[in-house]
């Protein structure tokens, strides 16, 4: 396994000076030389010999004496598993101008309504960027018509549309997946219209739907249905007594559908012999088993939790989250690697199986949702749950370790996969999943506000800084997959090239890219599925830096999909080949992209006020529920609901 990358806090660029190094010296001459000592010292001829032979002995201590002063900044090095050796700095010459320089002066505080360009964005934009956000918004809000409408006319019921031979699919158990994964989504939009289709759909079927069906996956089950109807449930009033939707069932409709099917969900958990539970419900029955291979994905029985404890919450019944906690519990006893874990649990032992550890599929919202639990749940007295938030900030740190590298030529920063754990070889490999990162570091480092009020209220520490910087340079590299291609769209995988790794002949296709010879894309892993996770990601990082090349990312991603992805006849597919002109469709909308892709796109060319990060956190699938204490918001429905 190749070198990992001591991505430690010497990376990070800091904006506030505390945080810089004074050496000993420079203490000791500037306590000298701004002291009573001085002023007394200098008023008689004794002093002014004694002066100058102090400073010709520092001096001398200077030209003899090389070592270095350890730091913080070294100690955080060596933690990260660095064996650079630190250069030592010998010329006297250098060293004496540093000890004669002026102390560094910090720039000035900007008002409010300031705005700069170095790094740190403040203030509002101004009316004509206002305005074009507002023209690309409603543009999202258009494509969202286009997709529904397709899905309406071919598919309405069916889980999925297959735009082009403009039928539906039943792939996720028949429950009408597009129908309730899309709700919050047009309620966020303001798409009256549809609220109350998809709304009426759910009161008249879901129920009997729920009763009659078969075998369903617990993961994509709870993310998306679940999920989806508690998010209508409190986008609708449910919270608060009123009907923010102004359209569609009352929320106690939501609820009462959500509670009907966890009932059967829990399953999955009271039939396992351990706290992990099975992978797969038949609802008809409310029973449970395992998969076929008889073992759990790690990201799938840790990703149910803000669903099951905001279930507990509205309905006052704590059995969903006491079901749920119990796997984080169980996790938090189970060894790992630097805070890293394998992707596959089997619920009959409950312990880990095999050793591949990766942030792709399988394990990616593992880590998602230890963050975001922790946020759920933080502000319960006596809840004990800062277990959630170490094993995140561990997990991490092994990121940082061991996966996180960077390619040749450019330095890209992204992040590998251990297929054989720790004593494994390191692989090139990143999913386009993992483009979920970015966001979570950056949220877990501000807990949803921006950077600069974390900044101003002293609230970051190193580490949250070191995650900041990360999560931009994940993001950059999310970005780059997209514009390395033919048709500006992220193939589902990606290599990239390293000291130890290179296939030649498999670039994205587009040669004007300057990352060409950084990203390698093999031929079976070029399709794309109309993604959120880099859109997701670019959303969370513009809320909290409020650096608009987010924003601008962001619009160049949309304006692929419309121009290769978008059917005439309603909807948009999937692609086969990113990389080639035309790219050879592949006839399948996901729940998602109207769940969570158009959704994080609206989002990140809207008002910021609109379900502020601080007062909501997103499951998987993109459905916002309230952080507790903060169901009651101020403002009403604007926090709610676009005004487009």
């Amino acid at each position: 396994m190749s070198k990992s990358l001591p991505y430690s806090v010497k990376d990070v660029h800091y904006d506030n000076a505390k945080f810089r190094h004074r050496s000993f010296f420079k203490v000791i001459t500037q306590t000298l030389f701004t002291s009573d000592m001085k002023r007394e010292c200098v008023s008689c001829s004794t002093g002014k010999f004694l002066g100058l032979f102090m400073i010709f002995g520092l001096a001398c201590l200077m030209l003899t004496h090389a070592s270095k002063t350890p730091s913080v900044t070294d100690g955080l090095s060596k933690g990260l598993g660095t064996n650079e050796e630190q250069k030592v700095v010998t010329d006297v010459g250098v060293r004496f101008k540093k000890l004669l320089r002026r102390a560094p002066r910090l720039p000035p505080r900007l008002s409010g309504n300031e705005k700069v360009s170095s790094g740190i964005f403040t203030g509002k934009p101004n009316e004509h960027d206002e305005e074009k956000w507002k023209a690309r918004q409603r543009n999202v809000k258009e494509a969202f018509t286009h997709a529904w409408s397709g899905y309406k006319k071919f598919a309405m019921g069916y889980d999925e549309l297959l735009p082009l031979s403009m039928q539906g699919f039943d792939g996720l158990g028949g429950l009408g997946a597009t129908v309730v994964d899309s709700l919050d989504t047009a309620m966020i939009m303001g798409l009256e219209e549809v609220v109350s289709e998809a709304g009426s759909w759910i009161e008249s079927n879901l129920l009997e739907r729920i009763s009659q069906k078969g075998d369903v996956n617990l993961f994509e089950t709870t993310i998306r249905v679940l999920g989806g109807l508690l998010s209508a449930y409190h986008l609708s009033g449910g919270d608060q007594d009123m009907n923010l939707a102004n359209t569609g069932p009352k929320p106690t409709i939501y609820l009462e559908i959500a509670k009907n099917l966890a009932d059967r969900l829990l399953s999955a958990f009271t039939s396992s012999p351990t706290p992990i539970p099975y992978s797969d419900v038949l609802l008809k029955n409310s029973s449970a088993h395992p998969s076929s291979n008889l073992l759990s994905s790690t990201s799938e029985v840790s990703t149910l939790q803000l669903e099951f404890n905001y279930l507990s919450a509205i309905s006052g019944d704590p059995k969903y989250k006491t079901e749920g906690m119990k796997v984080f519990a169980h996790f938090k006893t189970l060894p790992k690697v630097e805070g890293l874990v394998p992707i596959y649990v089997s619920p009959h032992s409950g312990e880990f199986i095999g050793q591949e550890i990766r942030l792709g599929s399988r394990g990616d919202s593992y880590y998602e949702y230890l963050i975001k639990v922790w946020l759920q749940l933080r502000s319960i007295q006596d809840g004990n749950f800062t277990y959630l938030y170490d094993m995140y900030e561990e997990a991490m740190r092994g990121v940082r370790h061991l996966l996180v590298q960077k390619t040749i030529p450019n330095e890209l920063v992204f992040v590998g996969e251990l297929p054989g754990g720790s004593k494994g070889s390191f692989s090139p490999k990143m999913d386009h999943l993992v483009c979920f990162l970015p966001g979570t570091l950056a949220l877990g480092a501000t807990k949803g506000i921006t950077k600069e009020k974390a900044m101003k209220d002293n609230l970051l520490t190193i580490e949250d800084f070191e995650n900041l910087k990360l999560a931009e340079d994940l993001a950059k590299t999310c970005f780059e997959m997209y514009s390395v291609t033919s048709t500006g769209l992220a193939p589902e995988i990606a290599y990239f090239h390293t000291k130890d790794f290179y296939e030649d002949g498999l670039g994205g296709g587009n040669q004007s890219s300057e990352y060409v010879n950084d990203i390698i894309i093999k031929f079976n892993d070029r399709h794309n599925l109309l993604r959120p996770e880099t859109v997701e990601s670019l959303f969370v990082l513009y809320r909290i830096t409020q650096d608009p090349k987010y924003r601008e990312w962001g619009w160049q991603i949309f304006q692929s999909f419309e121009k290769y992805t978008k059917v005439d006849s309603g909807g948009y597919t999937s692609l086969n080949d990113v990389t080639t002109l035309p790219p050879q469709r592949r006839d399948k909308m996901e729940t998602f992209f109207l769940g969570e892709t158009l959704k994080y796109l609206y989002l990140l060319f809207g008002d910021s006020s609109v379900i502020p990060l601080d007062k909501f956190v997103f499951n998987t699938e993109a459905h916002p529920f309230p952080i507790k204490d903060a169901i009651y918001l101020e403002g009403g429905s604007n926090m709610m609901k676009g005004t487009m």
